[in-house]
């Protein structure tokens, strides 16, 4: 079945409520969408909102990238062909993650849709639900507790702290929530390379009772400080900015510095190139967590598929089209009682999907 033609455009997507991280603030998402037509109708659809501070990548870089070649690499080539195309593609955008997950994703749906499957089959179901975190930006206590009882309100289990500007103040956050939620609240806490190592030891000494994870605490220049933490205390972290490519993952595997990491497709690339993050993290016993950006449902959708096809895959943070007061699909997976499930239906499982911008 041949690949007939390909569009791409971006669509600027409104959050729910802005919200700061250490070093950024963000009120708005802008996400790139890819449509794959086959020859028989069926489409197949794929996003993308790289981080350009992590990966180097704009949103207005990935439309330039499929405007310009897209067509050329794709139309009239057989979708029974997509893995092959898929590596061309990587080929053709290297060190353009946002572009070549763009380019994964639809292709997997495209694909799912034309054998009539879910994308997660086409590599074995390993899971059937888990629970996702969903994440509170910096800001003040009082806000923090506001939105942690929202959160405890609406049948979530797992709460995301985003950290890393005041050790201080991350602590008296963590140690508040817990002491008004107890046991009803599983806390991570996210400092997005913000901490020094001082700062770090002083944090980790005070915050480890309380916290289940800790993401990406240094800077990924600084992370040899972490050889002077107890293997206990590295098991908690979880490798996110340091993790974006298959020789990250080798070095980190040797290194031991995280007992976790995070697999986002906008940081690898997409479904193919995160499977292959995942298969390197096994034999050393890492565990998967599975992030994410400010992203469609679609690509929120994919990176659920390629985390219930991994056995190891231990956490979910896969929030992000949950923040967005927009999208221009819907379906690809439900929220029930804080728990993900994968939709049915062949492909991603996406309903409702706009044609065009």
């Amino acid at each position: 079945m041949k690949i007939s033609s390909v569009y791409a455009f971006k669509k600027n997507l409104a959050l729910q409520k802005p919200y700061h991280i250490a070093g950024h603030f963000f009120d708005t998402a802008e996400n790139v969408f890819l449509q794959i037509t086959l020859a028989n109708g069926l489409v197949g659809y794929g996003a993308a909102n790289p981080a350009p501070e992590v990966v180097g990548e704009t949103t207005s870089g990935v439309l330039d990238n499929l405007l310009q070649r897209a067509a050329a690499l794709l139309e009239g080539r057989d979708i029974r062909d997509f893995q092959t195309l898929i590596g061309h593609c990587h080929s053709a955008f290297q060190a353009q993650p946002g572009t070549q997950a763009c380019i994964d994703i639809a292709l997997h749906d495209a694909f799912g849709k034309f054998m009539n499957m879910p994308v997660v089959d086409l590599y074995g179901r390993q899971h059937t639900k888990m629970l996702t975190s969903v994440t509170i930006g910096i800001t003040d206590l009082a806000s923090t507790l506001k939105e942690a009882a929202a959160y405890q309100s609406m049948g979530f289990r797992l709460l995301k702290l985003k950290t890393g500007l005041n050790a201080e103040e991350d602590l008296e956050k963590i140690v508040r929530i817990k002491e008004q939620f107890g046991q009803h609240l599983t806390l991570r806490a996210d400092a997005n390379m913000g901490y020094s190592p001082e700062q770090l030891r002083w944090f980790m000494d005070r915050a480890m009772p309380y916290i289940e994870l800790l993401e990406q605490p240094l800077l990924p220049q600084s992370e040899s400080a972490l050889a002077a933490f107890t293997q206990e205390e590295r098991n908690l972290l979880v490798a996110d900015e340091s993790l974006k490519t298959t020789e990250d993952a080798i070095r980190l595997s040797a290194e031991k510095y995280y007992g976790v990491f995070n697999i986002k497709l906008m940081k690898c690339g997409g479904i193919l190139p995160a499977l292959s993050l995942a298969a390197i993290a096994r034999p050393g016993g890492t565990r998967l967590f599975w992030g994410c950006n400010d992203e469609s449902c679609i690509s929120i959708a994919a990176a659920l598929h390629a985390a219930f096809a991994c056995e190891h895959t231990r956490y979910l943070d896969l929030d992000g089209s949950l923040e967005l007061a927009e999208d221009i699909a819907s379906g690809g997976f439900r929220l029930e009682d804080g728990y993900l499930y994968i939709a049915g239906g062949p492909g991603l499982g996406l309903l409702d999907t706009t044609h065009g911008p």
